[in-house]
């Protein structure tokens, strides 16, 4: 039953429960490991049995709860992933890779090979994608079963038409809480990293993109969905910009192989954000107007490009759409968050030059493309922008080949070791990328 393949779900998930095939294997849901404590299996999290029993004295989980309820009086249905049989994979993909980028590729064909892991450290717009495109052709020319995995949503509906044009005649299927499509096995599939708790043993070829993304950073949950789904020889390959304190570690230690790509394919420098103190900036939302310098800044960016504003939080960003509308009554512009229904339709909107000023939260941080945008960031300073989040900001500006002369500001009123961090990390980058010969002066 190919349904089963690799997986390791309830009997409801199941699309036929009737048609559970006759050989199937069942693991528990739950594993008690001492008088007080037990496991969920699902996602490895640990649960006082006080906390979490039912009125029926099973026990249940609650931080997986969003996948289905998993409880004591349930079981696991699983089949093993058959072996990896050799076959031709058509692949069309006519694009040149840089020199660089070409070089990571070929470290990642060997890690494959060997069934080792590795880091891919990228900056933003680096063509992180394209590198992948002959591992995985290799991939499942061998047999294997590859998946990509994603933190967010938006980053997994931005892959799927890329992968999907590469390997046109391979099935392939997008996994996320929001899906509608019913579950079919393919050797092939696109996911959140959420989804992986359902798999067991699946993967010769796990990809993680953006693997220093919410919510997937420093979540044990999601990290033990990771180690279940990968089968015990296969190659983990890590995707980031901007790679986690324990990820250097790994690297520094040896446990990790890495590959680093310090500039874009284009060959220019990565823009370098540069900070305006904005005096009192919530404040002055809060009762309605809006700052001098946001307003100034706006003026003269929108001459050359569209423009990106990033709010610290979606009531903030609501009250500011406003105030930006009645003092640029004649530019089309819009306001967008993760709760917002017509996000997609919105981005597409952007893409498509309809609006000219975007607000966003940080759901637009990563994982989109825009031509010829520069950034604002307001209230660069407050703790959500993190330093990560500030490189990936940044990186929203000048990815593609024609130059637009894009800028990346960060207003601020008290500049943080944050802010000061993402600028440490872009200039560094910049300084590898000219010493290595990737780049070149505009």
């Amino acid at each position: 039953m190919q349904e089963l393949w690799g997986r390791k779900v309830l009997e409801q998930e199941l699309n036929d429960s009737s048609m559970i095939a006759k050989k199937y294997q069942t693991f528990p849901t739950m594993q008690e490991l001492n008088e007080n404590e037990i496991q969920c299996l699902r996602c490895g999290q640990i649960h006082l049995k006080a906390i979490v029993q039912l009125v029926n004295h099973s026990y249940y989980c609650p931080e997986c709860i969003q996948l289905g309820r998993v409880d004591t009086g349930q079981q696991f249905y699983h089949l093993a992933e058959p072996k990896p049989v050799k076959r031709n994979v058509h692949f069309s993909w006519e694009g040149k890779l840089t020199i660089g980028q070409q070089q990571v590729s070929d470290q990642l064909l060997t890690t494959v090979k060997n069934a080792e892991s590795r880091m891919i450290w990228a900056v933003t717009g680096a063509g992180k994608t394209e590198m992948l495109f002959k591992t995985i052709h290799h991939a499942l020319e061998a047999g294997f079963r590859v998946g990509i995995a994603s933190p967010r949503v938006d980053v997994c509906l931005e892959l799927l038409p890329r992968i999907q044009a590469v390997f046109p005649d391979e099935p392939l299927i997008i996994l996320h809480g929001k899906m509608a499509e019913t579950y079919c096995y393919t050797k092939l599939l696109i996911c959140t990293t959420h989804q992986l708790l359902r798999f067991y043993q699946a993967f010769d070829v796990l990809i993680i993109d953006e693997v220093d993304a919410f919510p997937f950073v420093d979540n044990s949950l999601l990290q033990y969905g990771v180690k279940q789904a990968i089968k015990e020889h296969g190659s983990l390959i890590y995707l980031t910009a901007t790679p986690t304190k324990e990820l250097n570690k790994k690297t520094e230690q040896n446990e990790l192989q890495t590959s680093i790509l310090p500039a874009r394919y284009h060959r220019r420098v990565l823009p370098v954000p540069k900070i305006k103190w904005c005096h009192r900036w919530h404040e002055k939302i809060k009762k309605g107007h809006c700052p001098k310098e946001l307003v100034a800044k706006i003026h003269k960016l929108v001459d050359k490009n569209d423009v990106l504003i990033f709010c610290p939080s979606i009531s903030l960003m609501e009250q500011l759409k406003g105030t930006v509308e009645k003092k640029f009554l004649e530019t089309s512009l819009a306001c967008v968050h993760s709760q917002d229904p017509e996000r997609l339709d919105k981005v597409l909107k952007m893409r498509n030059k309809e609006y000219r000023i975007l607000l966003t939260s940080t759901i637009l941080e990563r994982g989109v493309t825009f031509d010829g945008v520069s950034v604002i960031v307001l209230g660069a300073n407050h703790p959500v922008f993190t330093m990560s989040a500030l490189v990936q900001i940044a990186g929203r500006v000048d990815r593609r080949q024609k130059y637009t002369a894009g800028e990346v500001w960060f207003l601020h009123d008290g500049c943080t070791n944050a802010m000061k961090g993402a600028i440490k990390q872009i200039k560094k980058m910049n300084t590898i990328g000219k010493a290595r010969g990737l780049i070149d002066e505009l």
